[in-house]
């Protein structure tokens, strides 16, 4: 066992003073009262000692001014609930825009629809080789789907009552709303199936060629009154993810004849 000098063992419980006469710089700005006889040990302590933490006088009084008291917090607001029935405006004649012709080479037959999402187009075809191209707006992330229907019904100026989901996320959403020009559904609502999601025209152009909808797919109304025009019930309407490669290069070309 190895023993240590007396001197050595001296210094170490010096170093190792009982907790009564333990100090620390930061004692005295704790409320610590230093015994007298400690005093002449304790080194002046520089200025960013002064204050605990680290902090000086300057810091901590501008850590101070900017301190937030939790408790007198605000509430987080809470959103108005909507009012039961809304007015759409009126319902103004709404000429139908042809869209342009497009090379589509396809098996879907004439007479179906097919619906790009990610290039956010719909197609109506008209033959094995050709489509009517128009833009549209699809589902923003989260909403998004892909399948097969067939339009079940159609509706001018349709009303609308948002689903219970909507009014959950948007509880200032009125929860029944008259077809008019106000109307989000626009001047003519192509219905899909027995589900919730439809083809319509919107009173918000500029979502046109964005993924903003809650899946429902928007258009103009003068390119919807012009599909519905020609799409009648019955008709097969195919959402996809994008088109197959060699669909898509050949809409790019505008259809020569």
């Amino acid at each position: 066992m190895m023993r240590l000098p007396i001197a050595v063992l001296a210094l170490c419980a010096l170093e190792f003073a009982s907790p009564a006469n333990a100090f620390h710089p930061f004692d005295n700005a704790a409320g610590y009262v230093m015994p007298d006889r400690l005093k002449r040990h304790q080194r002046a302590a520089p200025a960013s000692e002064a204050t605990p933490f680290g902090f000086n006088a300057k810091s901590a009084k501008k850590f101070k001014s900017k301190q937030l008291d939790w408790d007198d917090e605000s509430p987080p607001k809470v959103a108005k609930k909507g009012p039961a029935q809304m007015d759409g405006g009126g319902k103004p004649y709404i000429s139908a825009v042809a869209p342009p012709k497009v090379s589509f080479p396809n098996s879907y037959g004439a007479g179906s629809i097919v619906i790009d999402t990610a290039g956010r187009k719909l197609y109506y075809v008209l033959s094995s080789s050709t489509a009517y191209k128009y833009p549209v707006s699809v589902g923003r992330e989260g909403f998004t789907w892909t399948g097969k229907q067939s339009i079940s019904k159609k509706v001018a100026w349709p009303d609308w009552r948002p689903p219970a989901e909507m009014l959950e996320r948007k509880p200032e959403l009125p929860e029944y709303m008259t077809g008019g020009i106000r109307n989000p559904l626009g001047a003519i609502a192509l219905y899909l199936g027995n589900s919730l999601y439809r083809i319509h025209g919107t009173n918000d152009v500029k979502t046109i060629g964005q993924a903003a909808s809650s899946g429902c797919i928007r258009m103009t109304n003068g390119h919807v009154t012009h599909l519905a025009s020609i799409a009648g019930v019955g008709t097969t309407v195919r959402v996809l993810n994008k088109l197959p490669s060699n669909i898509a290069r050949a809409t790019k070309s505008a259809y020569e004849g």
